[in-house]
Parts: structure tokens; C-alpha cells; sequence
């Protein structure tokens, strides 16, 4: 019909597989993740290119990890009626994430390369835990383990990218790794029950929500604790401040989780945390 507005079946299959294909890749946690490398790397003082070049890199493992994640797990997402996962909702076809999954490994390797050898050894160790995780790590009492490796491995990259292949602080990758732990449990606690029913049993499953909650909080504590006595150069105001604040909300987070382990307020103080910690972090690597 003339004037029609109607979208092609061809266009509108196209669109429908981009839109599930976005969705797929877990994209707010890899979008954090890039955003926070990028401006770590910013903060060391890389050239602009070179931060272009880390966070393209950083974001197509990303990309790799989380269409790795609905790709090894659509069978478990069908079968606790994951709608809102594209491979499980039948939006985008398995071979396709397979697919997409692997150009995005192979992808991140040709970048990471680019950054020298130190640089893609530690963004590689990031995409090679991840899929570790994804690949049945997640089902053991090690989960957390991928978390501190590809956490701590993160933050060294930009400075292995730089001239010489310097290596941060040691107190950089410390920090990295503890915020990745809390990373875990924050990312897993929200599915408990639908992981339960699939067999999965990591590490902050076997805890349960109340000890999870609390075992998140105590790494971050932990992480605002290394921040603020660690780097050089900080005021003792700001050394007694951080750690302070640090472990006065981890206080009101494990009182949360003993009086109401299922309530989102715990969850949203260790949040808080997480996000105190991170800007430190960004801030003394400057």
C-alpha cells in the first residue's frame, strides 16, 4: 500500500537479531567494566589512541564473555524460563551467539597484541576467566576465584601498556581484585533461587544470601580499607576518612543482612560501597 510505513520481514528479522544480540552481551557490567578501564588507563597517563585502543579491546572481551555466558547456558536459562535471555526466549539462534561470541574472542586477541605483550597477557587472563566462569567454574566453591584473577588482572594492563611496561602499585591490582570479588557476589546473589534449580552452586550460593551479602560487604570494606592507607602521597585525614567510611557502611550492610537477608537495602549499601571504592580507585591513579 502506498504511503505504507510497514518494515520489511527481511529488516525486521535483521533488527529483532541486533536487538537480542544486545542483549546477550550482558552489556551494563561490560560497558562498567570497559568505562572503568578506560578511565584507569586515562588516569596513567596513556596517550589517547592507546586508551581508545585498550578500551576497544577490553570492550570486545567483554562482548566475548557475556555472549559466551548465554551461549554455554541456554539450555539452564530454557529451563528455568529465562525470558528475559535472548538464546533462551528463542530471539537469537544459538549458532549465532556461538558464532558472535567467538569473532569477539578472536577480535579482543588482535587488539590486546596491539598493547604489547604485557598489556594483552593481563587483558587476556581477564577474558580467559571469565570464560573459565562461564565454562562450569561458577558451579564450584572456586567461583570467586575468576573474579580476583580477571579484577586484578584488569587495572595492570594500562600500565603495561605504557612505555617501558611499567606495573602499577601494588596496591592497584589488591584493590582490583577485592572489588571483583564483591563484583561476584553482587552479580550472582539476585539469582539464587533460579541458579538453585539448574544445579548451579558457586561459591555464593553454598554462602547463602545472608553470609553472601555479608562476605560482598567485607570485600569492599576491605578495598575502601587498602585505598585509603595505601597509596603515597594521601592526608592522614584522607587515610583515616576512607577506611572509616568503608567499614561504618560494611557494619550497616551485615546488620541488614542478619535482620532481613532477602531485603534490597543490604544489597544497596554494598552498591554504595562499590561505588566509593571505584572512584578512589580512578581518583589515586591519577
Amino acid at each position: 500500500m502506498t504511503g505504507s510505513t510497514a518494515v520489511p520481514g527481511a529488516t525486521r528479522t535483521r533488527l529483532e537479531l541486533s536487538r537480542g544480540l544486545a542483549g546477550a552481551c550482558h552489556p551494563v557490567p561490560g560497558l562498567a567494566v570497559t568505562a572503568v578501564a578506560v578511565a584507569l588507563a586515562a588516569g596513567t597517563g596513556l596517550p589517547a589512541g592507546r586508551v581508545a585502543l585498550l578500551g576497544a579491546a577490553v570492550f570486545t572481551g567483554q562482548l566475548s564473555i557475556g555472549w559466551s555466558n548465554d551461549w554455554i547456558d541456554a539450555a539452564r536459562d530454557r529451563a528455568v524460563g529465562r525470558t528475559d535471555k535472548p538464546v533462551a526466549a528463542g530471539t537469537v539462534p544459538r549458532a549465532v551467539i556461538a558464532a558472535a561470541a567467538t569473532t569477539a574472542l578472536v577480535v579482543t586477541a588482535v587488539l590486546s597484541a596491539l598493547l604489547g605483550p604485557a598489556a594483552a597477557a593481563a587483558l587476556l587472563v581477564v577474558v580467559a576467566a571469565g570464560w573459565a566462569y562461564n565454562l562450569g567454574l561458577k558451579s564450584t566453591i572456586w567461583s570467586g576465584a575468576a573474579y580476583l584473577l580477571a579484577f586484578g588482572a584488569l587495572p595492570v594492563a594500562p600500565y603495561a601498556a605504557l612505555p617501558g611496561q611499567q606495573w602499577p602499585p601494588w596496591w592497584v591490582p589488591v584493590v582490583g581484585a577485592l572489588l571483583g570479588f564483591g563484583a561476584h557476589f553482587a552479580n550472582v546473589l539476585p539469582d539464587l533461587r533460579a541458579d538453585a534449580a539448574t544445579g548451579v552452586r558457586g561459591l555464593p550460593h553454598r554462602l547463602g544470601p545472608r553470609a553472601g551479602v555479608i562476605a560482598m560487604a567485607l570485600a569492599l570494606a576491605a578495598a575502601s580499607v587498602v585505598l585509603g592507607l595505601a597509596p603515597a602521597g594521601t592526608s592522614t585525614g584522607f587515610a583515616l576518612a576512607v577506611p572509616a567510611l568503608g567499614i561504618a557502611l560494611a557494619a550497616a550492610t551485615t546488620a541488614a543482612a542478619i535482620r532481613a537477608p532477602r531485603s534490597p537495602v543490604a544489597f544497596r549499601l554494598t552498591l554504595l560501597i562499590a561505588v566509593l571504592d571505584v572512584v578512589l580507585l580512578i581518583t589515586n591513579t591519577r
